[in-house]
């Protein structure tokens, strides 16, 4: 079976002067957990240890990066799931965790429940002895000028699609040698969102859903949207016709947008290896790793690969 992983660093209106280093992440990341599976290690294993390396980029939206709410705080939402199994661990609205999707895998592994949010999931990290940072070095500089320059929702909401000033979530989907999928999500949300606000990303179905008998999913875009079609899991039911991974997530993406005039993207990948990145924002940032080639792109039809060494 061919081990495949794709990752993306977020669909919004990447700016010319961070085109380069979201690429540069994504490849980095996709390579991360390509290396994985090339160990032996399986696909859950492979789609963490992609999104911590994103997490721990501050070019993305997602622990180290994040972006700041109304109330001028960070609030970190991420989801892990296996799709052998079908277990899922979520977080919401965490603070001083720099890998919130290391969080949502412990709280698969370690409790009974899927989701924990806010102060519980906090004090759970505490219980295990996860490693915690002081919230304030998880924002850079400069995200906290725009949080200045634009302090209202709305503003942040056409902000952060529309323009350089934002960007978004990350999320990569992995199949191993034997054909396990898994799939992993993580944000900072949306710049001057309501305080407790929680958007798709930590959603299961929404923002992420892995199956061994159709395929993994991550997205990305505007959550509010994505929560409404339950995008992952409307990816999936259209493999589940027949559709191969890339008409399943353009017709998603394109009934998202029809149906309640949402923009985003996903990464798809199917447990033969048949892999996708599509999206209908300005930009997507993505990369794959497939046998010997590393594929990327960022604009429309955007599809460049290079020979791994």
């Amino acid at each position: 079976m061919p081990a495949v992983v794709v990752v993306h660093g977020g669909a919004w209106s990447i700016p010319e002067d961070l085109a380069k280093a979201t690429i540069d992440g994504v490849k980095v990341a996709a390579l991360d957990g390509f290396s994985v599976l090339e160990k032996g290690g399986s696909a859950l294993e492979a789609v963490e240890a992609a999104v911590r390396n994103l997490e721990d980029n501050v070019v993305f939206n997602a622990g180290h990066g994040a972006v700041l709410n109304a109330d001028g705080d960070v609030e970190l939402d991420a989801i892990i799931m296996d799709g052998r199994t079908l277990s899922s661990g979520a977080v919401s609205s965490v603070r001083n965790i720099p890998s919130p999707v290391s969080l949502a895998r412990a709280v698969m592994e370690k409790t009974p429940h899927l989701l924990l949010t806010s102060r519980g999931a906090n004090l759970f990290a505490e219980s295990i002895g996860m490693a915690t940072v002081p919230t304030d070095t998880l924002v850079t500089a400069k995200e906290r000028e725009a949080w200045e320059k634009h302090k209202s929702y709305n503003t942040g909401v056409k902000e952060d699609f529309n323009s350089q000033w934002a960007h978004d979530t990350v999320g990569a989907v992995a199949v191993d040698s034997v054909g396990n999928v898994a799939c992993a999500t993580s944000t900072g949300g949306i710049r001057n969102k309501m305080a407790g606000r929680v958007g798709d990303s930590p959603i299961i179905g929404c923002g992420g859903y892995a199956d061994n008998l159709s395929g993994a999913v991550s997205c990305t875009g505007h959550g509010e949207s994505i929560l409404k079609v339950t995008l992952a899991r409307l990816i999936l039911s259209h493999m589940e016709q027949g559709k191969s991974a890339v008409e399943s997530s353009q017709l998603a993406l394109q009934y998202m947008g029809d149906r309640v005039h949402g923009a985003g993207g996903a990464v798809v990948v199917s447990p033969s290896g048949q892999w996708a990145a599509e999206f209908t924002t300005e930009r997507m940032s993505w990369a794959a790793v497939d046998k010997d080639n590393l594929w990327y792109g960022l604009g429309p039809g955007e599809r460049l690969n290079e020979a791994l060494p």
